[in-house]
Parts: structure tokens; C-alpha cells; sequence
């Protein structure tokens, strides 16, 4: 199968726009032609991390949606023609994708952090038939077509704006999960959200959607605060502001009820811990690798810290949900959206690292 794709050789090098070949689908395997893909900041990691975490060259981009073209001899599920949102990977088999928990499937690291493709050794080829890795989180979309499975993806209406759903198959899915699924806020919850970029709005809006009282967003940058509030928030904070805390402990009678951290940076994490109630819940998103100094007394205090991966969310009953609230207006996810050819992934990665953007899409067919 003849595709092209945004290739990343070395760690730091540009993107390039090349010729790839893919192997055609077997098994449950299905090959989409992507419509639109997000980036995510996960996308941008293999920058900085061991070469072993992330072997490279590599077709990056896990947030894809587009159209089956072609299906594996195994596959139930989709037919060609079908509009899908593609998603992080998983076995299927594990006790805990049995027990509803996916994204802490006992082979995620392998599928989707190094791209591993279980069970067969094929992958794609450069046009001069060096091997890539085309498996990143199950999916590697930086590319006009796709290698996924009928496990990780979403079949969804062809009425719906097909190159604008890829963000909801991680970045969007995880901010919403990560207060519906995760924290489990309800109604009259205080809520505080450190960073507000798209995980972090996603939040913002799944907070007010589930009927949180007060939703604070916190953030460097006035101009996304300012669109958080647009999206739900109910007070906005400076990060730089010496007294954050206090004001979190004012605004809220005592501190929160919940918190959620979308930054990894430890002194935001404490602040976080520093702003909750008795009792709150801390959940985290961001991988950071920094080592974490926890005062004693917090854990004192009943409150609970949980590392949130995917939102904690089966995909083929969130995306859909999400995508029905965005239908009558209750979460509009699109406005976080910003559009580039794939011919300008050096723009968008530009753009996201500096934060003017919030959520590039790329899209391949243009």
C-alpha cells in the first residue's frame, strides 16, 4: 500500500514529508485513509526520551479519524467505507481489558508507547525499504493512511465532520475521562484544573457538564484562560500568582474537592495537593519523570492521588458520548481545533510547543 507520511528520523530533526509503504491489513487489522489527526504533546515527547522508549525513524500521530479503505481477514466489526475515530491500543485479554480498564491494559507500554505490533513483524518501509516504526499508539497517523486494529477504533456517523474527531481518540478523551471516569465529579464538586491546554479544556468542560459548582482554571497564558471561561470555567487564576493557593482555599471555602494536574511540573502538583479539602482527589495526566516530594500530612488528610491514563475510559463508550454532547452543543471540543496540511506538521509543532495553538489537526487530504 502506497501512502505518504510525516517521517521523523532523528530526535531532533524535522518532520519530512515522504513516500511510505504499509503492509496490507491482516488479521483484525483495519487500513484507514486519514482525513485529519491531531497532535498531541505525547507526540512531541519522542523528542526527549530514550531512543529505546521510541525507536526512530518513525510515523508519529495517534490521534487519527478517517475511512476504512481495506479490512483483515478477521475483521467483525467494520466494513470498508466505514468513518472511524482511532484510539490507543490494547490486548483484549488482560484481566484488566476485561475489566472494563483498557488504558491499563498489561501490554499498553508495548502497543502504544513503543509501537510493538504483537504477533507479526511487518511493518512499514521508506522508499528506500528501510523498515519505520508505523505502530505508535497502535495507529502511527502522520500519514495520508493508517494501520489500526477493529480494537482501537470507533465506528462513527458519516454525517459528522470526519477530520475533526481525531483529537477525541486521546488528548480530548482523556480531559473529559479524567473527570467523568477517573475523579468521578458530580454535582456541586468543586473542581481545579492546572493547565488548560487540550486535555485540560476537555476537563473544564466535562466539569460543568457533570454539574460541578465551582470549576477553576489555572494557567500562564491569559488568552486560554480566557477561553476556559468562555468553555465553563467559573474563575480563572494566573499560575504566576504568588498567592494561587489562597485563592483557591477562598474561591472554594476551604480548598477543593477536586483537583487535576495536566502539567507534570512538581511544583505544580503540590500546589495542586496544597489546594484540596479533605478528602480531595488529586489526579494526574502528565508524565513528567521528575521525582515527587509528598508532605506526609496530606495523605494525613484522606486525600487520594491517582495517575489517569486514556481518561480511564473505554473509547467505544466515551468517544460516542462525546461526540453527542458536542451534537447539542454541550461540549464544543472543535474550538480548540486549529488546521494545517500535513505538509506544515513543522508549523503546528512550532505553534503547540509555544502555546498559540491548543490543538493542531492535521489533514492529510489537502
Amino acid at each position: 500500500m502506497h501512502a505518504s507520511a510525516a517521517i521523523l528520523r532523528h530526535a531532533q530533526a524535522p518532520f519530512a514529508i515522504e513516500p511510505l509503504d504499509l503492509p496490507e491489513p491482516s488479521g483484525n487489522e483495519i487500513l484507514v485513509r486519514v482525513a485529519g489527526v491531531g497532535m498531541c504533546h505525547t507526540d512531541l515527547v519522542v523528542r526527549h526520551i530514550p531512543a529505546e522508549w521510541a525507536p526512530l525513524p518513525a510515523v508519529l500521530g495517534h490521534e487519527g479519524s478517517g475511512i476504512v479503505e481495506a479490512v483483515g481477514p478477521s475483521v467483525t466489526r467494520f466494513a470498508v467505507g466505514d468513518h472511524v475515530v482511532l484510539t490507543y491500543d490494547s490486548c483484549g485479554w488482560c484481566d484488566n481489558c476485561h475489566g472494563g480498564t483498557p488504558s491499563f491494559c498489561s501490554e499498553f507500554s508495548e502497543r502504544n508507547e513503543l509501537g510493538l505490533r504483537p504477533g507479526s513483524h511487518r511493518s512499514g518501509r521508506d522508499s528506500d525499504g528501510v523498515e519505520l516504526q508505523t505502530r505508535w499508539f497502535g495507529q502511527s497517523s502522520f500519514a495520508t493512511h493508517s494501520l489500526a486494529t477493529e480494537r482501537n477504533a470507533v465506528k462513527v456517523s458519516p454525517d459528522l465532520p470526519i477530520e475533526l474527531l481525531g483529537p477525541l481518540g486521546c488528548g480530548i478523551q482523556t480531559g473529559a475521562g479524567a473527570v467523568l471516569n477517573a475523579l468521578q465529579v458530580r454535582f456541586d464538586s468543586s473542581v481545579v484544573i492546572f493547565g488548560t491546554g487540550a486535555v485540560g479544556m476537555a476537563a473544564i468542560m466535562a466539569a460543568r457538564i457533570a454539574g460541578a459548582r465551582k470549576v477553576i482554571a489555572v494557567d500562564l497564558h491569559e488568552n486560554r484562560l480566557q477561553l476556559a471561561q468562555e468553555l465553563g470555567a467559573t474563575h480563572r487564576i494566573s499560575g504566576r500568582d504568588p498567592e494561587l493557593v489562597e485563592q483557591i482555599m477562598s474561591i472554594t471555602g476551604g480548598g477543593a474537592t477536586h483537583a487535576l494536574d495536566t502539567t507534570a511540573a512538581p511544583a505544580v502538583i503540590a500546589a495542586a495537593l496544597a489546594s484540596l479539602r479533605a478528602r480531595g482527589k488529586l489526579g494526574l495526566v502528565g508524565g513528567g519523570g521528575a521525582p515527587l516530594d509528598l508532605p506526609q500530612e496530606a495523605l494525613m488528610k484522606g486525600q487520594q492521588i491517582s495517575f489517569i491514563i486514556e481518561g480511564n475510559s473505554v473509547p467505544q463508550l466515551l468517544i460516542p458520548q462525546l461526540i453527542e454532547l458536542w451534537s447539542e452543543g454541550l461540549f464544543p471540543f472543535d474550538r480548540l481545533i486549529a488546521r494545517y496540511p500535513l505538509e506544515k506538521i513543522n508549523d503546528a509543532e512550532r505553534d503547540l510547543a509555544s502555546g498559540s495553538v491548543i490543538k493542531p489537526v492535521l489533514l492529510p487530504g489537502r
